[in-house]
């Protein structure tokens, strides 16, 4: 159970993390502000629902599953950003939906996906790892 604690807490710890270092890049004002607000951000959105989901499905196949299905449904929210009935526009009027439903399609955001997938990939291996490096030891 010891385990399980220690890599719940990595999780939380993540998670704070990857969200305040979204924000950051969301809401940066300097120099290449336009990457860092349009596409850092992606990077880190994606990272962010990699570890959403790991919270709940923390097999080792899921560390495979997860960023393929983030992936696939970030691209289906992106491609909804062409869509515009008026639920939707009242959704993204809001903060919250802005966020997370996305405003405008752009096609430069498919490949900073690919990358936040692949990042959260690798930090889920590195949190599955603390989960079971207890296990092994024992």
């Amino acid at each position: 159970m010891l385990r399980h604690g220690n890599q719940t807490i990595f999780i939380i710890l993540s998670v704070l993390i990857v969200v305040s270092m979204g924000f950051l890049f969301k809401y940066y004002n300097g120099p290449a502000y336009n990457w860092f607000n349009d596409y850092g951000a992606a990077v880190f959105y994606e990272i962010f629902w990699c570890l959403f989901a790991f919270w709940f499905f923390r097999s080792r196949a899921a560390l495979i599953q997860i960023p393929i299905w983030v992936f696939v449904i970030t691209c289906i929210l992106e491609f909804l950003q062409l869509w515009h009935p008026p639920l939707l526009e009242e959704i993204r009027a809001t903060l919250i939906g802005k966020l997370l439903l996305g405003t405008t399609f752009v096609w430069w955001d498919f490949p900073h996906y690919v990358l936040g997938c692949v990042l959260g990939w690798l930090w889920l291996r590195q949190l599955h790892r603390i989960g079971y490096a207890k296990k092994s030891q024992s």
